[in-house]
């Protein structure tokens, strides 16, 4: 493939309240795509004080200074568009895709929220969705066969003291307890102009752009909080450890985690491969072994969590009825051991990589998907047009690194999480 077809052109530039602003016209396309991150998620969190930055990816649609309640949905989707948002361990973001023409409706509201969304936040509201989160996380975490496992698994991997150790969602006990004074003072510090990045991508002229990014945004104040910094500790085990977590499910299942490296930094992407390798598809190694060939699992899969102040590599299957975890555990590691000992052939990392490829260009087919790799870039790298570069990290894995990077990390003490059926 011809890598310049991934060059993009685009112009990005900075308001005087600290917005960045990132233009990328593409006239082709009959829709606009807007996209804006806030640097906030949940490892900027504290102890005591989990759930906020998920908290607002609720509060943000509940109308602000001039919206009313639910009114971002209701004016987007009446204009034909698309929106949504979503908030992860590193960021918080919304995103709408329009008709071109609706444009300016899309920003008048990102910029009402930003600019103008305390005065709406009331104790109702907050009450209100404390209830909102509350029950998500009864139904998706405490409900939910295996849903508390992930939360588990990272509180054990990672010390009290890292950013990774809670879930996004928050602790239960930490969402009942959300006050409006700190709310609103964490609004005040990260949801601010200099705090985010805002993405215009698709149909639209950029002389005109500009008009409105000026019109709806340069006026919002800079914010008046020092952002904190992020403190992370380097993460090591020094031995294996077992957690046992009795659960409402019907077959046991086994999750090992490793500390392994942030999203970006040298063997990031030869994890990646690793994961594929080991779990993406009928031919891997895992699914092969597992669940054909000794047709003692339900599933399998591995993969690298790249975050952005920290990464792990994962590994989770679970057993078929009558079968051991100890059973499981033992094949696993088999396989990791059999990958280090014999090696990689060609055209086996040939298939990962082409695998990883495609569901990147995939990934580029929709216009929302582009502006968000570009605001991804932007947030990681400080370099919006990284689609080459992020590619051809893969193209220059070898075999030879791949089987190094599962020495280094696979080899190393690890997590081991048993979800097993609770006793009757």
């Amino acid at each position: 493939m011809d890598n310049n077809l991934l060059k993009i052109n685009y112009e990005k530039y900075l308001l005087a309240n600290g917005l960045q602003v990132i233009l990328y016209p593409d006239n082709s396309v009959p829709v606009t795509a807007v996209n804006i991150w806030y640097r906030v998620g949940s490892a900027n969190e504290n102890k005591g004080k989990t759930g906020f930055a998920h908290l607002f990816e609720h509060m943000m649609f509940q109308g602000s200074q001039n919206i009313p309640k639910e009114g971002h949905f209701r004016f987007i989707q009446e204009a034909g568009g698309s929106l949504n948002g979503s908030t992860s361990t590193d960021r918080t973001n919304y995103y709408e895709t329009v008709p071109a023409n609706y444009l300016e409706l899309a920003l008048w509201l990102e910029s009402d929220r930003m600019g103008f969304m305390l005065p709406g936040l009331t104790q109702e509201k907050l009450d209100n969705q404390k209830e909102v989160v509350m029950n998500e996380r009864r139904q998706r975490y405490e409900n939910q066969p295996y849903g508390r496992a992930w939360e588990t698994l990272f509180s054990n991997l990672y010390s009290n003291d890292h950013p990774y150790n809670w879930p996004t969602i928050g602790w239960m006990d930490d969402i009942a307890k959300f006050e409006l004074n700190d709310v609103k003072t964490f609004f005040q510090t990260y949801y601010v102009p200099n705090n985010s990045s805002l993405v215009i991508g698709g149909n639209f002229d950029t002389g005109q752009v500009k008009e409105l990014v000026d019109k709806y945004f340069s006026a919002i104040l800079k914010g008046s909080n020092k952002i904190p910094a992020v403190s992370v500790s380097v993460q090591t085990l020094k031995e294996n450890r077992k957690v046992v977590l009795e659960d409402n499910v019907q077959l046991p299942r086994i999750y090992f985690a490793w500390p392994t490296e942030k999203a970006f930094d040298k063997n990031d992407a030869t994890l990646d491969i690793l994961s594929d390798i080991l779990s993406a598809s009928k031919n891997s190694r895992l699914h092969k072994t597992l669940m054909f060939d000794k047709q003692i699992a339900q599933d399998a899969q591995a993969f690298q969590y790249s975050g952005k102040y920290d990464g792990s590599f994962i590994i989770a299957s679970t057993a078929k009825p009558g079968v051991t975890l100890e059973t499981l555990k033992h094949e696993i590691f088999h396989e990791i051991e059999k990958l280090i000992s014999d090696g990689i052939p060609q055209d086996e990392l040939t298939r990962a990589k082409n695998s990883i490829k495609s569901s990147f260009i995939y990934s580029l087919q929709k216009m929302d998907l582009i502006v968000d790799h570009i605001n991804h870039y932007n947030c990681y790298l400080d370099e919006p047009d990284s689609f080459v570069f992020d590619l051809e990290r893969y193209e220059k894995v070898t075999a030879g690194e791949v089987i190094s990077s599962a020495v280094i990390y696979l080899k190393k003490p690890f997590i081991e999480l048993n979800v097993i059926p609770k006793e009757k």
